[in-house]
């Protein structure tokens, strides 16, 4: 049966592009990143294509594309462009779907409209991705607090970097979602190494 997840972060730069790469080689999945903010000429599209070593997998051209490093909100209204939620549609594969989302769940899309919604309109399933650091255990349950109160469905929760076992443990405790993997901290992100970190990952 065909699966779609989104991938979310507890925040910006949390590692959601390397975990996608990892989870899209893993289910030979398609990859849409569907708002790009930033350096058009290395986007997480590229990454995510320079990673992934299969044959199935499509990368699927992002429905904005905005030139600054900001929320994507403000580098839309930069590059004179207005996000609208009804102009992002899914796209037609038959494969599995992986889509990766732009910061955490309150990231602005426009005056109205946040990164959440379009979670909500895509109805995939979230996997949320968080990383050890103090102040992590707040921002891991807001977040899915926040998809609880909203009925988005949540695959589980990924952690990336360094271990913090009873961290680990008190969200996995308090949430009770189930904790589909840790990526080790990778010296060096490649082929072979987003290959061998899908053995870490349970989907």
């Amino acid at each position: 049966m065909k699966q779609t997840y989104f991938i979310t972060g507890i925040g910006t730069g949390i590692g959601k592009t390397i975990t996608s790469a990892i989870i899209t080689e893993k289910l030979k999945a398609d990859y849409w990143k569907p708002i790009q903010s930033g350096d058009l000429d290395v986007s997480d599209s590229l990454l995510v294509s320079q990673l992934v070593s299969n044959s199935e997998t499509k990368i699927h051209p992002e429905r904005y594309r905005l030139g600054q490093p900001l929320s994507p909100h403000l580098s839309a209204k930069i590059d004179g462009v207005e996000i609208r939620l009804g102009d992002i549609q899914l796209p037609d594969t038959t494969n599995d779907l992986i889509i990766e989302g732009a910061g955490g769940l309150m990231v602005p899309l426009n005056d109205q409209e946040l990164i959440i919604d379009l979670i909500q309109k895509t109805e995939a399933k979230v996997i949320v991705v968080s990383q050890n650091y103090l102040g992590s255990i707040n921002h891991t349950l807001l977040t899915l607090e926040l998809l609880k109160h909203r009925q988005i469905p949540v695959a589980g929760i990924i952690f990336n970097g360094k271990a913090n076992a009873e961290t680990e443990r008190y969200i996995a405790n308090y949430s009770g979602l189930p904790i589909l993997g840790r990526i080790p901290s990778l010296s060096v992100i490649n082929k072979e190494q987003i290959l061998e970190a899908g053995n870490y990952i349970t989907l």
